[in-house]
């Protein structure tokens, strides 16, 4: 464990039991969310390398028109 969330554990300790489970929640609900984007971002990976292909394929085609951001 490191230092900084020893410290902060060391805090959250001194708190009522609903504000722990508050703050115990918020934590379970960000790891969630990180585990989901990691997942998401796995498995997105073939469909990515897909979509680069095809844009390489179409620039080298001529079929990408540049343009600037007024024009957007």
């Amino acid at each position: 464990m490191t230092q900084l969330l020893e410290k902060a554990l060391t805090e959250v300790y001194k708190l009522p039991p609903e504000k722990q489970d508050a703050i115990a929640a918020i934590i379970l609900e960000e790891l969630e969310d990180e585990q989901r984007w990691d997942k998401a971002f796995a498995e997105s990976q073939d469909k990515l390398v897909q979509l680069a292909r095809k844009v390489r394929a179409d620039i080298k085609a001529g079929r990408i028109k540049k343009i600037g951001i007024d024009e957007l």
